[in-house]
C-alpha cells in the first residue's frame, strides 16, 4: 500500500511501486483531467504539482511521491486557490483553448510559475516563454497562452 495525498485527501494505493503517477491518478483514483500526451515527459500534458512543483506525472513514479503532496488540475480549477482562480478565469478571457488536450498540463505549469514569482512580480514575456517551455500545444494556442499568463500574473498584483 502507498500512502498518496492527493488533493488534501490521504489515499493508500495498492498498485506496483514503479506504477507512473499519471495511471495511479487516472485508473485508481478517477482523477482523468490530468492527461497522457507522450509517455516520456517531453510534452507536459500530465503535468501536476508535488509539494508545489510541477512535475511530469507520467513518469514520475508512486514510490517518489509517497507521502507527499500532490495537486491536480482538478484541486487548481476548483477555485478555492487564489493563483488557481486567476490563471483558469485568464484562459477563459484569452480564450487560449482550442482542443483543450494540453490545458490542464499547461494551467498546472502556469500556476507553478506564478507561485514561484515574488509577490507582485509581473513577468517579462520572454520569462513566460521560458517558464512554459516544456508543454507543447499542437493547436499553438502559445501566443494566447503567454497573453493569459501575463494577464492572471497583472491580476494577482
Amino acid at each position: 500500500m502507498i500512502p498518496l495525498n492527493v488533493n488534501g485527501r490521504e489515499h493508500r494505493l495498492d498498485v506496483d511501486p514503479s506504477t507512473p503517477v499519471l495511471w495511479a491518478l487516472r485508473d485508481t483514483l478517477g482523477l482523468t483531467g490530468t492527461k497522457f500526451g507522450c509517455g516520456e515527459a517531453l510534452c507536459g500534458a500530465c503535468t501536476v504539482h508535488v509539494d508545489g512543483q510541477a512535475v511530469r506525472s507520467c513518469v514520475t513514479p508512486v514510490s517518489a511521491v509517497a507521502g507527499r503532496r500532490i495537486t491536480t488540475i482538478e484541486a487548481v480549477t476548483a477555485g478555492e486557490d487564489p493563483v488557481g482562480r486567476a490563471v483558469h478565469e485568464a484562459w477563459v478571457r484569452h480564450d487560449v483553448a482550442q482542443c483543450g488536450y494540453c490545458q490542464s498540463g499547461q494551467i498546472m505549469t502556469a500556476v507553478a510559475f506564478l507561485k514561484s514569482l515574488p509577490k507582485g512580480q509581473q513577468p517579462r514575456a520572454e520569462e513566460i516563454d521560458a517558464a512554459m517551455a516544456g508543454n507543447v500545444c499542437r493547436c499553438g494556442t502559445y501566443a494566447r497562452i503567454r497573453a493569459a499568463v501575463a494577464d492572471a500574473a497583472r491580476t494577482l498584483a
